[in-house]
């Protein structure tokens, strides 16, 4: 078992629950709806990837190689750039630059999940 990824993962889901009540909630009146948007897929994935870092915990504990690490750290990169960017592009107009990190961050995600698929081929 990899105890980081579980914890990561679960670190990460409480997160992305207390941000997705909180943006319903709270910043439903302060955010625009395109804005509101924004935020409400930046949960979405965070939470999708926080539910991924647990698999990849779990599998880690009966397939031991290079590729489910790869994997996890990706995980954990992935929820960093692509939802820490939409975050911050939903809330702050002016830190329009962040965009840029959200494609690196969807890559990391999309390369996590290809890395999780290889390290089951692997014995």
């Amino acid at each position: 078992m990899e105890k980081r990824f579980l914890i990561a993962g679960s670190i990460f889901g409480g997160i992305a629950v207390a941000l997705g009540a909180f943006g319903a909630h709270a910043l439903k009146n302060m955010l625009s709806e395109q804005n509101l948007r924004i935020f409400h897929t930046a949960v979405e994935y965070q939470f999708y990837h926080a539910l991924a870092l647990l698999i990849t915990g779990i599998v880690g504990g009966k397939i031991r190689n290079k590729q489910i690490n790869w994997s996890g750290n990706l995980f954990i990169a992935g929820i960093i750039l692509f939802s820490g960017s939409l975050y911050c592009l939903s809330a702050f107009e002016n830190l329009s630059w962040v965009g840029m990190l959200t494609p690196v961050g969807g890559l990391c995600l999309i390369t996590g999940w290809l890395m999780l698929f290889l390290s089951s081929l692997k014995k």
